[in-house]
């Protein structure tokens, strides 16, 4: 069964859009994980621009084992998540003036090498490591030298598609990259762009383990409460 990690990011966007303290994002993580969530997602940016320091560790100590930090794979991430130990980090590219993620990390050799050292002192903490890649062969099989636990696949291209026709190519890489992955030995992820009308179809891909999806999950619970949309979601993936 497909797993779900909700990104309550845009929870705190909108605590944050008064500067007080609600809502706070530990109700949102509580009404989740009661609803069957798998685990919570953050991305703590280096501007701290919706997630903080103090919400990654309060979150860490309320939730252990359920957290899931994206961050940039920098020293000062690093740093972060030993001190507050999530149960997984996700490495994901970060631009400057970016709205969100482009797409998945430039995996070139000094990268890489950069990534390895970062992966192996996590993994000295118990912290499993995801990698946030584009859904490319070469890619999959770079990210299981560096050591990492799990890929997941960037799906943006795929969420962003203009027609069927093209939509339907880019779900066949991510379909490939999925397989490839699992016989590598690696857990697969993906998310980036996923919502209702399109997250179906990934959650159904040899492989596939876990979507990651915030943005959609949080708009639609405007409307209809977050318990809801999150149950119509887990519906639909474990379809």
């Amino acid at each position: 069964m497909v797993k779900l990690g909700l990104n309550i990011d845009h929870v705190a966007t909108l605590r944050n859009a008064r500067g007080g303290v609600e809502p706070k994002l530990e109700d949102a993580a509580r009404v989740a994980l009661g609803m069957g969530v798998e685990s919570i997602v953050t991305h703590l940016r280096h501007d701290r621009r919706h997630i903080k320091d103090a919400d990654v560790e309060r979150l860490c100590k309320l939730f252990p084992g359920r957290i899931h930090l994206e961050c940039a794979a920098t020293p000062e991430m690093e740093r972060v998540a030993i001190k507050y130990k999530p149960a997984s980090v996700c490495l994901v590219p970060e631009f400057e003036g970016e709205r969100t993620t482009r797409g998945g990390l430039n995996l070139n050799a000094a990268n890489t090498s950069r990534i390895k050292k970062i992966i192996a002192n996590l993994h000295k903490q118990n912290i499993a490591v995801s990698l946030f890649i584009n859904p490319v062969a070469a890619d999959v099989r770079t990210a299981k030298n560096t050591g990492a636990d799990i890929v997941e696949l960037c799906t943006a291209q795929y969420s962003e598609a203009k027609n069927k026709k093209e939509q339907a190519a880019l779900l066949e890489d991510l379909a490939v990259c999925s397989i490839l992955a699992r016989e590598l030995g690696l857990k697969v992820h993906a998310g980036h762009g996923l919502g209702y009308s399109n997250a179906a179809a990934v959650a159904g891909l040899d492989g596939m383990e876990c979507l990651n999806i915030g943005f959609a999950v949080i708009a639609k619970s405007v409307f209809i409460g977050l318990a809801g949309a999150v149950l119509e979601m887990l519906e639909l993936i474990r379809k």
